[in-house]
């Protein structure tokens, strides 16, 4: 406590004496007298985590070697063929905007409202549970909600995916069997009137297929005027009017092209 004396302060200590001041502080017990449910956090718990750490990074580095990410072809806008797809962790969320209620006129709903919910109840989810048990079946709601997330996301995903593989094994190609060598290489029809089109961005310098069909043996399936047909009307993924030159060129190319069998 303390008062004003004047133009002098004074500060007066009162101690209690029921409390002693070099009494025995209170300490943790050794960590001896809890077998197996404790440890020191330095350096056991620490070094176990950092073995575990170790042994998956070491192996994660291990795939990363030895398998090469699947990267997607180089962008090219000559490339018609191409099918967009997202990556496969947003491939539920691609399905989900195929149904009517989340897509199309209610597009909001399937890219803004849905995913908007989901990631505000994850962010509350410590709010909105505040069940202190910690076995799943004592938190049916919980549980429930997560494990129908969990099914609906691996459900999406996969018919995403199975969606994707039809369509690019149903989309037409009018294509050769890709097998065989080039016919008359030394015809101006390939040497010059193919190489100088745009012929050869898809389909390949050698008609090997690059972002299209491959053109070797395509004599075997379509005639010069089935050819020259594609070349004005297009067909599958191949868009009308690609080829530039004039209709001399065209059908010296299409009698060429008919001749790969």
């Amino acid at each position: 406590m303390s008062h004003d004396n004047g133009n002098n302060k004074e500060i007066i200590y009162v101690g209690d004496s029921r409390i002693r001041a070099n009494g025995p502080k209170p300490a943790p017990k050794d960590y001896s007298e809890f077998p197996g449910r404790t440890e020191p956090f330095f350096p056991n718990f620490l070094l176990k985590e950092w073995m575990v750490a170790v042994v998956v990074l070491v192996g994660f580095m291990t795939l990363v070697m030895a398998e090469e990410p699947p990267l997607g072809d180089l962008a090219d806008p000559n490339n018609t063929n191409f099918i967009p797809i997202p990556d496969w962790y947003f491939l539920f969320l691609y399905q989900l905007l195929k149904f009517e209620w989340a897509g199309g006129p209610f597009i909001v709903i399937g890219t803004v409202v849905i995913p908007g919910i989901a990631f505000t109840a994850l962010l509350l989810a410590p709010w909105l549970d505040r069940s202190k048990e910690r076995r799943p079946l004592k938190r049916p709601i919980a549980t429930g909600l997560m494990v129908l997330t969990l099914v609906a996301m691996v459900v999406l995903t996969w018919e995403a995916w199975d969606e994707y593989q039809k369509t690019v094994a149903s989309a037409p190609s009018g294509g050769g069997d890709g097998e065989g060598e080039i016919v008359a290489a030394e015809d101006p029809a390939y040497t010059e009137i193919y190489k100088n089109q745009s012929c050869a961005q898809c389909h390949g310098e050698n008609l090997e297929g690059v972002n299209g069909p491959s053109l070797l043996g395509v004599g075997k399936k379509l005639k010069a005027d089935e050819i020259i047909d594609i070349m004005d009307n297009g067909r599958g993924a191949m868009p009308p009017g690609t080829f530039q030159g004039t209709d001399e060129e065209k059908k010296k190319l299409a009698e060429w092209l008919a001749k790969q069998k």
